[in-house]
């Protein structure tokens, strides 16, 4: 909530789930982008900064193939 994120959480009167599919699916696309890198779906390192570096990297490399398709 510092960062400013809202929990979307499906309860009778709030939303309905077919709503919070839209923005469902954004998070299971960016997972599936970020599985496609071998070394993050099994984290084989043994320090954090090690694995968050990583993932920034696969979200750049990511990045970098969409906006240059």
């Amino acid at each position: 909530r510092a960062r400013g994120i809202v929990p979307r959480i499906a309860r009778r009167g709030v939303d309905s789930s077919e709503r919070l599919g839209r923005y469902r699916w954004k998070i299971e696309r960016t997972l599936a982008w970020l599985s496609g890198y071998r070394r993050l779906t099994m984290r084989y390192e043994r320090h954090g900064e090690n694995f968050a570096s990583f993932l920034q990297l696969a979200a750049a490399l990511t990045c970098f193939k969409k906006l240059t398709k």
